[in-house]
């Protein structure tokens, strides 16, 4: 039940004991009959007195802030006032067959004609200011008439009130101390109702408004310290409590969602964070693992609990390979064609196994966990592909937000690209276009470095020249002569592997530097790189054309002499080989009279 229910039904109830509290005074005044007299006469003449006058004035103010205002609630009032105005009528008309006194009868029956005399000119003014003369109606109601009228009638009903009150109080005292008695009781009656009327007060305000009051109290005070973990009261009120406990729970709710929003943002501006993180580390890598080192460390962050993997084309552009992965994904290969994934094919991020509403990637298995592909391109190139797993099956990667897809795609590929294109600028600028072999400029330098480096022991340099490379080429043209060159090349590269670097010198000459090895092994790698080339053959345009052979000069440092002379004395040991007749080779660490070690 609502409070004002309960506080009406109470006040009834309060009511009633005051009526009863009457009863009971009525029935003590019946033994002072005159008292009683005297007194209803005296209150009845006092209060129609003090309604006549309360009558024109209230009549009267509403009657002009109506044409001062033009607000329609002053004429409902003063129409209201006009009604209460008749009732009085009635009322005067009862006090007429009283046998009131002949001075107070004819001063009643002049404040009935004052009366109706202003209601007429204030009814006139309401009806001229609804006919749109405001002026006239505010003249009429604020005019000379309209105040002697209302002048007159307040001092006709103060006269009467005095008359009235002078004759009634003189029977009023008379039989006053005949009713004492029974007015104290009546008295009693009224303290029982007032403790009543206390009583259920405080049942009211204690256990229907103090109490819950107290503990929402305590529930509204967390809430405004931002706590949304308080538990509201379950109990379901219908009534003003109730509301407001319903109010504080939308509050709670609110604060809660808004809570959740804060989180969301502040998620998205971490994420935000971690992408432009990742974007300086790129534009500072140096080579391709170190890319992939940075995505591996960086778009685990950016989508937590998604695992994947960064893919790069092969150079000609019809496989991929895994270069990095993070989270250990499972359900995709560590290589594939591109014509595997379809969102290679399309050109555009493709989801696969998700609801089964499109077609999924050939380099999926058939787990059916949620998988996303996502294009690297540059320059209008694929150049490579980010995956994303999701192996819960909710798809979080797939509801990740496109512009963060797109942005970071579109900065790792354009990294890849631009890592790749150096890599191409830095072997123009160290590698020799025709055989691949490292570049004199990078032999200056590696020589450069051997010198500066004292931490290698020993440094082996080997010089080599193709045997009347010149007359080859007057023969089968330079053509031909291109091909021999990468012909020893490869053989040359071939046999060396990791034990040292072979570099172009110029024309024909390569060279090839060891480290830490001895005199007698770079002597044996000279004469076995001398021996692959004598016996292998070499075709041209479909014909076998040879035998092709070097002239090899070695030369080793520090020992033998400075790295800085290596080069030379490698040289001199070359041309000493030449001089021998060619398809030799000769150590300048131990040339004697002679001139070589030994030779093939």
């Amino acid at each position: 039940m609502r409070i004002t229910t309960i506080t009406n039904w109470a006040y009834g109830i309060t009511v009633v004991l005051t009526v009863l509290s009457a009863a009971a005074f009525i029935l003590s005044a019946r033994s002072a009959t005159q008292e009683r007299q005297a007194v209803e006469q005296h209150l009845l003449l006092s209060s129609m007195g003090e309604e006549l006058a309360l009558g024109a004035e209230e009549t009267t103010d509403e009657a002009r802030l109506y044409v001062m205002r033009g607000e329609a609630r002053h004429l409902e009032a003063f129409t209201v006032d006009e009604g209460e105005e008749r009732r009085r009528d009635t009322a005067i008309n009862t006090l007429r067959g009283l046998g009131l006194p002949d001075g107070e009868l004819q001063i009643v029956e002049q404040v009935v004609s004052d009366a109706e005399a202003l209601d007429k000119i204030e009814e006139a003014a309401i009806a001229t200011y609804r006919g749109g003369n405001q002026s006239g109606a505010r003249d009429t109601l604020f005019g000379p008439e309209h105040e002697r009228l209302q002048t007159a009638l307040l001092n006709d009903v103060s006269q009467f009130r005095s008359l009235a009150t002078a004759r009634t109080e003189a029977a009023v005292h008379s039989a006053q101390a005949r009713s004492d008695l029974w007015g104290d009781a009546a008295k009693i009656m009224l303290a029982l109702t007032a403790v009543i009327f206390l009583g259920v007060l405080y049942f009211i305000l204690r256990r229907r408004v103090a109490l819950p009051l107290v503990r929402m109290t305590g529930v509204v005070n967390r809430l405004a310290r931002q706590d949304y973990a308080v538990e509201l009261p379950t109990e379901r009120r219908r009534d003003e409590i109730g509301e407001m406990n319903d109010a504080i729970q939308i509050f709670r709710e609110n604060g809660l969602e808004r809570n959740r929003l804060d989180a969301e943002r502040k998620r998205d501006l971490q994420t935000k964070d971690y992408i432009l993180q990742m974007m300086h580390r790129l534009q500072a890598c140096y080579a391709q693992n170190e890319l992939a080192e940075v995505v591996a460390l960086f778009v685990p962050q950016i989508f937590p609990g998604i695992a994947g993997s960064l893919y790069t084309m092969n150079e000609s552009r019809s496989a991929l390979t895994e270069v990095s992965r993070w989270l250990d994904p499972t359900h995709t290969q560590p290589s594939f064609p591109a014509t595997a994934c379809w969102g290679l094919r399309r050109g555009r991020p493709h989801v696969s196994h998700v609801a089964d509403n499109d077609i999924a990637c050939q380099h999926l298995d058939e787990s059916g966990v949620p998988g996303l592909c996502v294009p690297l391109t540059a320059l209008g190139e694929a150049i490579g592909l980010l995956y994303f797993e999701d192996r819960t099956k909710d798809a979080t990667a797939v509801d990740a937000p496109q512009l963060y897809l797109e942005l970071i795609a579109e900065n790792i590929g354009l990294a890849i690209a631009n890592l790749q294109l150096r890599d191409k600028l830095v072997n123009l600028a160290v590698r020799d276009a025709l055989t691949g072999l490292f570049n004199r400029r990078s032999l200056d330098e590696t020589l450069n470095n051997l010198h500066r480096d004292q931490s290698a022991q020993k440094v082996v340099c080997m010089m080599i020249d193709i045997d009347h490379f010149k007359r080859f080429n007057d023969e089968f043209g330079h053509d031909a002569g291109d091909e021999v060159l990468r012909h020893v090349a490869q053989i040359v590269s071939d046999t060396v592997g990791g034990i040292g670097t072979v570099y172009r010198f110029g024309g024909e000459e390569l060279t090839v530097i060891a480290t830490d090895m001895s005199d007698e092994q770079g002597f044996d790698i000279a004469e076995k790189l001398r021996t692959s080339v004598f016996t292998t053959p070499f075709s041209y345009r479909g014909r076998i054309v040879g035998p092709l052979s070097i002239s090899v000069g070695v030369a080793s440092s520090p020992v033998s002499g400075p790295t800085t002379t290596l080069i030379n004395r490698a040289d001199g040991a070359l041309l000493q080989a030449k001089l021998n007749g060619r398809n030799k080779t000769v150590a300048a660490f131990a040339m004697g009279a002679e001139g070589e070690l030994k030779h093939g």
